[in-house]
């Protein structure tokens, strides 16, 4: 009965030594990380309300808008076990998807979108930026950040 108890025992601390570690397997937060998903959205959100307006008229600052996405995503790819936000901000900038890469996309290729169009768009990569914003904040602090 002792080595069952021991077995036991010795199964649930293995299992608690394998959570902890994997816990610690997401890379530490980072306040340009933070900085650049807060940044962004706002910008983003910002451009997207433009679209209502020709897009010639404004490739200027979706190209600036675009650079910056891909600076970001490029950040985020570079900071060790960060595959998560990584994939966030691919699925974010693709132009063959939903959010802003594909709204982008339309954009250009109609000229002029629709306001209603527009402000569902805004709400889901508004959204989506959320979730990038959520995953860095939630990371955990180093103890020499404030």
């Amino acid at each position: 009965m002792n080595n069952t108890r021991s077995a036991v025992t010795y199964k649930i601390l293995l299992l608690i030594s394998v959570l902890v570690v994997s816990c610690a397997t997401i890379s530490p937060f980072s306040p340009k990380a933070y900085e650049n998903a807060t940044s962004l959205k706002v910008e983003a959100l910002a451009v997207m309300d433009l679209a209502t307006e020709p897009y010639p008229d404004h490739s200027a600052e979706v190209h600036v808008l675009v650079i910056k996405v891909n600076q970001a995503y490029e950040y985020a790819k570079g900071m060790p076990k960060n595959e998560i936000s990584t994939k966030q901000w691919e699925i974010l900038k693709d132009p063959e998807r939903h959010l802003l890469g594909g709204f982008l996309k339309k954009w250009e290729a109609e000229s002029i979108l629709l306001q209603g169009y527009i402000a569902e768009k805004k709400e889901q990569i508004g959204a989506a930026f959320d979730t990038i914003i959520g995953l860095e904040s939630g990371k955990i602090k180093s103890k020499d950040m404030p």
